[in-house]
């Protein structure tokens, strides 16, 4: 072959120079992230700086402060710091969301291979049985074996970057698994956290009652023994005893709901029901958070897991777009083939056997029935479908730390409010008692003040334990801090993205 002249080494590296510098760019839109919410506060009226102090505590905001990655410990719970740490290291809803994120970090190292050449050896050894007559010819056939071994070398070049933008779409992919890990995290600790406060608020509730039961059957002995006396009338002993009754047969329910709330935190921690029982605790072992951070609107959207996750679907489907386009121009590939044939294997490494191929190839669609063309306008539209799921996760999560935010405001309010009708109802309830043991208030009396005492301590407790649950719930919806750790919660997944074992792609 005679040597290259020097108009076409001009020719050639113009069109190398055509390709790198079409290599430099990728077509479709360069993923940007949606702007901050302008909004400075979660509720139409400014929240208050406390809430009313109930039961001699009162919570106070500090908007913008850190989050504390270990939230829970401010609970001052060592049982609840048991359970989370069992949690971590058994949930199986976790270890799922880990592997999920896994498998989307081996895509992404998969998806490097995309930027170097492919390279395939095979070696075909056949038997085959030749017949001339198909050529027209009329000698015998024969039968003879027939060994090939070569080599083959492509390279796609990614002129429209089509290649890249995939690559992006993987590492969204990525992204979106590495938040949805948090989410996940996030979600357990909120599980699990509520479900303590729950089982202690049933411990509570069931160690009232039982103070209760031990007043109310004092209450019958006391009766009988005036009804012995003649000094009452039957009845009373009967109504006392039927409202004995009643408050016995509110036990079982509540001692169901008790074993309810342990038989999920057994589940929570990756164990049967059978295998594993958590310490029983009550609202007196969970000290209330005083001091709560507040994040703020503009930096809740660049901290919060779903809102991350959500963004990382925007960002893969922003990808796809590029991908679409891509598909619709021109594709660039060289391909060598360099290879040995015999029909025998001793002669099979001589010159005579060697063969070779070089050779480009430009394919370009010009007809697919508008194929082509509409998957790229659907993907479009599923970018304007992920911007609009993004945007409602954001006002989702607004309306979430708006809720708890209130929450705590009522919760102070019915604390105190419960709190005030205990004290007057065990006030009513010792001065009626009182009375009636001295022979000057009825069984009546003493029926009305004992069912106020107890439905009054029952709301208390309950009270107090939707307080602590709202506490959590601004906690979860504020994100949880996680991305204040320096380590991370313990166990919590890492955030960074692993190291990738190809060379980078070109930028974009």
């Amino acid at each position: 072959m005679a040597p290259p002249t020097g108009r076409r080494l001009t020719i050639l590296a113009a069109l190398f120079a055509l390709v790198a510098i079409a290599a430099g760019c990728a077509v479709g839109p360069d993923f940007q992230r949606p702007p901050a919410p302008s909004v400075e506060r979660y509720t139409f009226e400014p929240a208050p700086a406390a809430t009313l102090a109930a039961d001699g505590q009162a919570q106070r905001l500090h908007p913008g402060a850190r989050i504390a990655a270990e939230w829970w410990r401010l609970f001052g719970s060592p049982q609840l710091d048991a359970v989370v740490r069992e949690a971590h290291a058994h949930n199986q809803d976790l270890r799922a969301a880990q592997a999920s994120l896994r498998v989307s970090q081996e895509n992404l190292r998969a998806g490097y291979g995309l930027f170097l050449p492919q390279l395939d050896a095979s070696f075909d050894p056949t038997r085959q049985k030749f017949s001339p007559s198909r050529f027209g010819s009329t000698a015998a056939s024969s039968i003879f074996n027939f060994y090939s071994l070569a080599g083959t070398l492509g390279y796609v070049f990614d002129v429209f970057g089509g290649n890249r933008r995939t690559l992006e779409g993987l590492e969204a992919q990525v992204d979106y698994q590495r938040y949805s890990v948090q989410a996940t995290y996030l979600t357990l600790l909120s599980n699990v956290v509520g479900a303590t406060i729950a089982q202690a608020a049933y411990w509570s509730q069931l160690k009232a009652l039982e103070q209760i039961i031990a007043v109310q059957e004092q209450q019958v002995r006391l009766t009988e023994a005036q009804a012995q006396a003649g000094l009452v009338p039957e009845v009373n002993v009967l109504s006392l005893r039927s409202q004995l009754a009643a408050t016995q047969a509110t036990l079982p329910p509540l001692r169901q709901s008790l074993s309810q709330s342990e038989h999920l935190l057994a589940t929570l921690v990756g164990r049967a029901p059978a295998e594993w029982a958590p310490t029983p605790l009550d609202l007196d072992s969970l000290r209330l958070p005083a001091d709560l951070p507040v994040t703020l609107p503009s930096e809740l959207v660049r901290q919060r897991p779903d809102i991350l996750a959500a963004e990382a679907l925007l960002h893969g489907a922003s990808a796809n777009i590029g991908v679409a386009t891509a598909n619709l121009l021109p594709r660039l590939s060289l391909s060598a083939t360099y290879g040995v044939n015999s029909t025998s294997l001793s002669s099979l490494f001589k010159s005579s056997s060697i063969y070779w191929s070089l050779g480009g190839d430009v394919t370009a669609p010009l007809f697919h029935g508008g194929t082509l063309w509409f998957q790229r306008r659907a993907a479009i539209e599923a970018y304007q479908q992920s911007l609009a799921g993004y945007q409602q996760v954001v006002l989702g999560a607004f309306a979430q730390v708006a809720d708890a935010l209130r929450a705590l405001e009522h919760d102070a309010q019915a604390v105190a409010a419960q709190a005030a009708a205990l004290a007057a109802a065990e006030q009513t309830l010792a001065l009626v008692q009182a009375n009636y043991e001295a022979g000057t208030a009825d069984y009546l009396q003493l029926l009305s003040a004992t069912r106020q005492y107890q439905q009054a301590r029952i709301n208390h407790l309950q009270a107090r334990a939707l307080r602590l649950q709202d506490t959590v719930a601004l906690f979860v919806a504020l994100g949880g801090g996680w991305w204040d750790a320096e380590k991370g919660p313990p166990g919590a997944p890492q955030a960074e993205r692993p190291a990738s074992p190809a060379p980078q792609p070109p930028a974009q």
